[in-house]
C-alpha cells in the first residue's frame, strides 16, 4: 500500500480525483486492460488503478471501481492526509473545523469553509454536478470518520438521505446532511422531514438536520436545526 501510495503522491493531477471520489462512495469508471502483477509499471493512471486490482485494493465489476472493505477505506483517508497531496491535505486539516462547527451548530462557519474550499483551484471540485459537491462534503468531514461511520445515500424512511453521519460512541449526535445545488437549505430540512430520513436514527438521543445549498450568487448556504421528534 505504501508503494501504491508513494505513486499516487507522483501522478497527483491524474489519480488523487479517482481517490477523492472512491472515498466519497463514488464507483469510479476505467476501462482495465488486464495487466499482470509483472507487467505493471505503475507510471499511468491505468497502470495505478490496475495495481490497485490486481492487489487488492480496490474491487472491480462491470467497468467500474470501488474501495472494498473499511480497513482499505481507512487507508485511502490516510493517503488524502499525506502532505504532497497539497491542497487536498490542507483541506482535510480543515475538517475537524468543519465537524465542530458543524456539532456546534455555526452555520456561518460551515459555509465559509465551503466557500473556501471551493475558491481553490481544484478543477474536480468545480460544481458541475452534484458528485463534485459530494468530493467537497468528503473532505470538508473526512476528520469526522473517526467518530462516526459515515454513509452515502442512506437507505432511510421514505427514500435515501445524502449522508447519514451515526456515532461510533455515545456523546455526539447524529447528524443527517442533505445537499442542495440551485434550490435553498430549507428545502433541504423540509425533505429530511417528510421523507422521514430519521427513521433509521429516530431513538438516538441528539439529531442534527443539516441542509447545504451552494447557488451561483447566493453561493453557499447551511441550515442546521435539532430534530425535536
Amino acid at each position: 500500500m505504501n508503494e501504491i501510495a508513494d505513486c499516487i503522491e507522483h501522478n497527483v493531477d491524474e489519480v488523487r480525483e479517482d481517490i477523492v471520489k472512491l472515498v466519497a462512495g463514488i464507483p469510479v469508471e476505467v476501462e482495465l486492460q488486464g495487466y499482470a502483477a509483472a507487467d505493471l509499471r505503475l507510471n499511468t493512471r491505468d497502470e495505478i488503478l490496475s495495481a490497485m486490482v490486481v492487489y487488492g485494493f480496490l474491487s472491480y465489476y462491470d467497468g467500474k471501481l470501488k474501495i472494498p472493505n473499511y480497513e482499505l477505506m481507512e487507508k485511502y483517508q490516510k493517503v488524502l492526509a499525506r502532505d504532497s497531496m497539497g491542497e487536498v491535505k490542507e483541506i482535510v486539516d480543515r475538517s475537524r473545523e468543519m465537524l465542530q462547527a458543524t456539532i456546534e451548530e455555526d452555520e456561518k462557519t460551515v459555509a465559509e469553509i465551503l466557500e473556501e474550499v471551493h475558491d481553490r483551484e481544484i478543477p474536480f471540485l468545480n460544481y458541475n454536478d452534484e458528485n463534485a459537491l459530494s468530493c467537497v462534503i468528503t473532505l470538508c468531514y473526512l476528520y469526522a470518520r473517526k467518530d462516526y461511520e459515515i454513509e452515502r445515500e442512506a437507505k432511510s424512511g421514505k427514500g435515501y438521505c445524502d449522508y447519514l453521519f451515526r456515532p461510533k460512541k455515545k456523546g455526539l449526535p447524529v447528524i443527517i446532511l442533505e445537499l442542495k445545488i440551485g434550490k435553498s437549505c430549507e428545502e433541504a430540512i423540509a425533505q429530511i422531514r417528510e421523507r422521514n430520513y430519521v427513521q433509521k436514527v429516530k431513538d438516538w438521543p441528539e439529531i442534527l438536520l443539516v441542509g447545504i445549498n451552494y447557488d451561483e450568487k447566493k453561493r453557499h448556504q447551511c441550515r442546521i436545526e435539532q430534530y425535536a421528534g
